[in-house]
């Protein structure tokens, strides 16, 4: 039940940005301690603060809808 999880490489984060038109710090948080952020981390090794993820949801009535978090460690603000 829990959607998909991707790490979006920084050439790829220039064009999602630009896509949105919005700025990195303007996007909602996920938080490092996130247990889909810990299982990416088993598979592609640590990842850094700041890195974009890709949620991909499917939805019956919406198809599939994709979301974008940036990692933040420690506690929210």
């Amino acid at each position: 039940m829990v959607p998909e999880h991707h790490i979006v490489g920084k050439e790829e984060e220039e064009r999602v940005l630009r896509e949105l038109n919005i700025k990195k710090d303007l996007l909602p948080r996920i938080n490092r301690n996130d247990p889909a952020i810990k299982a990416l981390e088993e598979i592609n090794g640590p990842i850094e603060d700041d890195t974009i993820i890709k949620i991909v949801r499917k939805s019956p009535t919406a198809g599939i809808s994709v979301y974008y978090r940036v990692v933040e460690g420690g506690l929210f603000k």
